[in-house]
């Protein structure tokens, strides 16, 4: 009896390494990416890309789940609340990750405490864009808008957007300028009445707009980001046109549950990296003006999502945004 216990222990002792050498290995299984939003917006279009790059670098399939609603808090409570084994992971935004924690009266999670910084992929910077009666410089833009107060009107997909909160911190940056917000259910409405002539100016991404600017149905007057887009090189950033530092996008990263394993953090990271510096992604990305990052660490995505939660909080105080 005393033989056979002894036998059973060491046969336990034995199995153990393969035990966890096999709780290492991850993936296993088909990896969800919680996209926030619904298909076909930037987020998705750039979501199904990484997933589609992270399948043959992981070895396992990344499939695309759009769980859209409350401005992306819906998808981001989906990975709150699942298992944080790496098989569910979110792509998140600007609005999980810098403005809803600020902006809702009672948020539903904590975006720093609630998940796991895995990776960086990258920002999709706006543009200021007016309808072809404006002024055609930024300069020129605000010059207007200054010496007619509450005349005229900018446009957004909706209050407590970063189209709205855009423009609220090019309202501020810039001074003294008072003009209506006309706030939309989503960007289509919006753009419309820009064509329309019945908004001024709004801020977009470059990828929904660039195609009417060309047409001269609209005219992109500064980029707002720190660099050129390498798809439109003649429009000038917001710091070359007089708003200095001004820079304002959306964002993607990859996060997973609190807890999430450090196996897991690092195979991501790792598939992150090369997902960055493939020829194809890179493509994908400057074709719509997207940047990629620049570091995808999990220690720089920690930085950049306090960072720009300490941004864009005193904007969405001060432009008196409360989403009950």
């Amino acid at each position: 009896m005393k033989r056979r216990h002894l036998l059973a222990a060491g046969l336990g002792t034995l199995a153990a390494p393969r035990l966890v050498r096999a709780d290492a290995r991850y993936p296993e299984r088909t990896v969800r990416l919680v996209i926030p939003f619904a298909p076909a917006g930037p987020t998705d279009i750039i979501g199904r890309m990484a997933a589609e790059k992270l399948t043959p670098l992981l070895g396992q399939t990344v499939i695309v789940d759009n769980k859209a609603g409350a401005a992306g808090s819906i998808g981001a409570m989906e990975v709150v609340h699942a298992k944080p084994d790496g098989y569910t992971l979110l792509f998140a935004t600007s609005s999980t990750h810098a403005i809803n924690p600020t902006a809702y009266a009672k948020p539903p999670y904590d975006p720093v405490k609630d998940f796991t910084p895995i990776s960086s992929i990258c920002v999709n910077p706006l543009v200021l864009v007016a309808h072809p009666s404006m002024p055609d410089s930024v300069g020129r833009l605000v010059e207007l808008m200054k010496k007619n107060p509450g005349k005229y009107s900018y446009a957004s997909s909706g209050i407590g957007s970063i189209l709205h909160l855009a423009g609220e911190y090019f309202k501020r940056e810039v001074g003294g300028m008072e003009v209506v917000h006309v706030p939309y259910k989503g960007s289509g409405p919006a753009i419309q009445d820009l064509l329309a002539g019945n908004v001024a100016w709004m801020f977009e991404t470059f990828s929904t707009t660039l195609q009417q600017h060309r047409a001269g149905k609209l005219r992109i007057l500064a980029f707002a980001h720190s660099g050129r887009a390498a798809v439109a090189p003649e429009i000038p950033t917001m710091t070359e046109a007089g708003v200095k530092g001004y820079e304002a996008y959306t964002f993607n990263l990859i996060l997973g549950p609190a807890g999430t394993p450090k196996n897991v953090v690092d195979t991501v990271d790792q598939a992150s990296r090369k997902l960055i510096k493939d020829p194809g992604a890179i493509k994908f990305l400057q074709d719509i003006a997207a940047v990629p990052a620049a570091d995808t660490s999990p220690e720089r995505t920690a930085k950049f999502i306090k960072d720009e939660l300490a941004k864009w909080a005193p904007i969405i105080h001060a432009a008196g945004v409360k989403i009950e």
